[in-house]
């Protein structure tokens, strides 16, 4: 196949990818436009989402602006909770319902966009809460129809939300983090404004910076779409179709320019450059794993915020006890890719060598190796904890970590090899701490 020695066709095996993609608007002042891009959508009435945090910062000023010299009508809702749950989501589902709005904006992190989202669904199609929510802890319904149209503008740029049609969110009663998934969801514009980064403290930089890499990295290691069982019909193709050649060069070129800007961007607090590459970079990695789905970093990461403890991270607008996202994946990456790394060793090593790792002389078996080496210098120049441990982790939490994961199974079976629950755990071990 001239696509790539990666991908091989085989009996009852896959034999397509599907390509799709948020319509994005990218670059600096892009905020303004706003008022012009709802009308353009058919928008009067608009749900305006955003947090506490926002609601008196610029950006939000400028959203405001900007919808009223275009003459629509706008009511903010500023509720919105850091690391939304099913809680959160039903709140924000009320105020839809009761607002008779015919269109919604987003503006702050991926919690935002994430709660905007879910609100949109269950107002247009209400429904049981579990209904819409992945399985095995929902019963994964597909979504009956399009949704209202969306305008996503974030104001971090780690969890490409805008890109994607996935809403994440902490189940309480499970203790860990599940979501909804559906082409429905994805926003109708997003706009990638790189001035709304500027005032990000730097762990909340590097957080958001590792999560695009291993939204990235997870990507490109993924078992190939060709692995695939076939669909009973094209309609069942699921997002998370596996690593593929479209997904391939978006996710290189992320994890590229992570390796350039990011420990740079957090270190220099005058590095504007950096911020609009950051968020390039976090674009990228989210049209390819919109489109690729991530693996075992991202489905352990669930458990490390869903079972925290009583870890507060520096910079974010909490009180509680929270695992940030960027955080909660990283600290599992380098454990998860130097095992991975032994099922496509020439994936790991290219991605090794894009994010900065010098290859010279080193064996293409030790790709996963070299890839977690680097990755973890990066953590140690950003501040990162120092894997499970500094987040609250003891070696008594493992098993309570492994069964709150593995049920993600979308997201562990996109890893390029079978993982039982003992090598889950043995994963976790390995991320309890790293220097």
């Amino acid at each position: 196949m001239t696509l790539g020695s990666y991908y091989q066709f085989k009996e009852n095996k896959e034999s397509a990818f599907v390509v799709e993609a948020t319509k994005i608007k990218f670059g600096k002042g892009t905020i303004h436009e706003i008022g012009e891009d709802a009308r353009a959508l058919g928008m009067k009435r608009i749900a305006v989402y955003t947090d506490p945090t926002v609601r008196h910062l610029e950006p939000l000023e400028n959203v405001k602006k900007a919808l009223k010299k275009s003459g629509i009508d706008l009511e903010i809702y500023d509720q919105v909770a850091v690391e939304p749950t099913d809680r959160s989501f039903q709140e924000g589902t009320r105020f839809a319902k009761e607002g008779n709005f015919d269109g919604f904006v987003s503006l702050g992190g991926g919690s935002v966009i994430d709660t905007c989202k879910a609100s949109n669904l269950y107002s247009t199609y209400p429904d049981d809460f579990l209904s819409y929510v992945n399985a095995p802890i929902g019963q994964a319904k597909p979504i009956p129809g399009k949704l209202k149209p969306h305008i996503a503008c974030p104001t971090t740029f780690g969890t490409a939300s805008e890109c994607t049609g996935i809403a994440i969110f902490d189940f309480l009663e499970r203790h860990v983090k599940t979501g909804i998934v559906g082409s429905a969801l994805k926003p109708a514009l997003g706009i990638l404004d790189p001035l709304n980064l500027k005032t990000l403290p730097p762990l909340v930089i590097a957080a958001n910076g590792f999560d695009v890499f291993s939204h990235a990295c997870e990507s490109y290691t993924a078992r190939p779409y060709t692995e695939r069982d076939f669909p009973e019909n094209s309609a069942k193709r699921p997002l998370g179709q596996g690593a593929n050649p479209y997904s391939d060069i978006a996710c290189i070129n992320a994890i590229r320019i992570m390796g350039e800007h990011l420990v740079t961007t957090v270190l220099e607090n005058d590095y504007e450059e950096g911020f609009e590459n950051l968020m390039f970079a976090g674009m990228l990695a989210g049209i390819g794993f919109g489109n690729a789905g991530c693996h075992l970093p991202h489905g352990m990461s669930y458990a490390v915020s869903g079972c925290v403890k009583d870890y507060v991270a520096e910079g974010w607008p909490s009180n509680n006890p929270l695992v940030p996202h960027g955080i909660s994946v990283i600290v599992n990456s380098p454990s998860v890719f130097r095992l991975t790394g032994t099922a496509c060793p020439e994936r790991h090593l290219m991605a090794a060598e894009a994010v900065g790792a010098d290859i010279s002389g080193v064996e293409k078996e030790e790709g996963g190796n070299l890839l977690a080496d680097h990755i973890i210098g990066m953590m140690k120049k950003t501040n990162i904890p120092n894997g499970l441990k500094e987040v609250g982790y003891r070696e008594s939490d493992l098993d309570r970590l492994t069964e709150s994961s593995f049920p993600q199974k979308r997201l562990i079976d996109n890893a390029p090899l079978p993982i039982d629950q003992d090598q889950l755990k043995q994963l976790f071990k390995g991320a309890l701490e790293y220097w």
